[in-house]
């Protein structure tokens, strides 16, 4: 059994690590690969896969969580389609309007990186920073401000504070966003605490790769 200590490693590291790097380096694709690159090797260097939860996840959580990612990638693309809803969103109110598909070139449009850059921002926003951000926010941070000895909370246990602070601090991750993002992590939280982490993971993963092929095929950049 692994120490205590190396549990909130591997759940905390590669999320600060993911983070940091986002600050520290410029914002282009193939920083975006490095970043990628480090928090992955960061998570698998201390023994944890980012799907090793899927393990113990039957038919029973990996529905809902297709479910529940197929609903949270709605959320978060429909409503911006609406002028309205542009104009009188949270985000517009506060000053934080997301991007739109008006604005400059992205980096991460084929044109300007290529495509094998281009399916690293799709694979590593999918299948690595999903999963990582579902291992921090989910399975650690949720159980660790119940208790200080986090690695014996049972992740099934309600907890209406901690929820919301996790809520709180998941929207604010997702800044020009924030109310798609506390919807998302209200449900990506309910599913996790009522099916297990496996199950949360797979809705993140199902919403970054439909958003990430959305974004692709309609080239509305601001997404990414």
């Amino acid at each position: 059994m692994k120490r205590p200590e190396n549990e909130t490693l591997a759940a905390v590291l590669p999320y600060v690590v993911w983070m940091v790097l986002m600050f520290a380096l410029p914002a282009t694709a193939g920083s975006y690969a490095v970043r990628v690159a480090a928090a992955a090797g960061t998570l698998l260097w201390f023994g944890r896969t980012p799907f090793g939860p899927l393990r113990w996840a039957g038919l029973g959580s990996l529905l809902p969580g297709l479910l529940v990612g197929v609903a949270v990638g709605v959320l978060w693309i429909v409503p911006e389609q609406w002028a309205w809803y542009r104009e009188t969103s949270l985000m517009k109110l506060v000053g934080l309007a997301p991007a739109t598909a008006a604005e400059a070139a992205s980096p991460y449009d084929p044109a300007v990186c290529g495509w094998p850059l281009t399916l690293v921002r799709l694979a590593g926003s999918a299948f690595v920073i999903a999963p990582i951000e579902e291992i921090f926010f989910r399975s650690f941070l949720y159980r660790r401000l119940q208790s200080r000895d986090w690695t014996n909370v049972p992740l099934s246990r309600v907890d209406l504070s901690a929820f919301l602070w996790t809520v709180g601090l998941f929207a604010l991750e997702h800044d020009t966003r924030l109310l798609a993002g506390a919807l998302a992590g209200a449900l990506y939280g309910w599913l996790a605490i009522r099916r297990g982490l496996g199950a949360a993971i797979v809705a993140h993963v199902t919403t970054n790769l439909g958003l990430g092929i959305f974004v692709i095929v309609t080239q509305q950049w601001g997404f990414w």
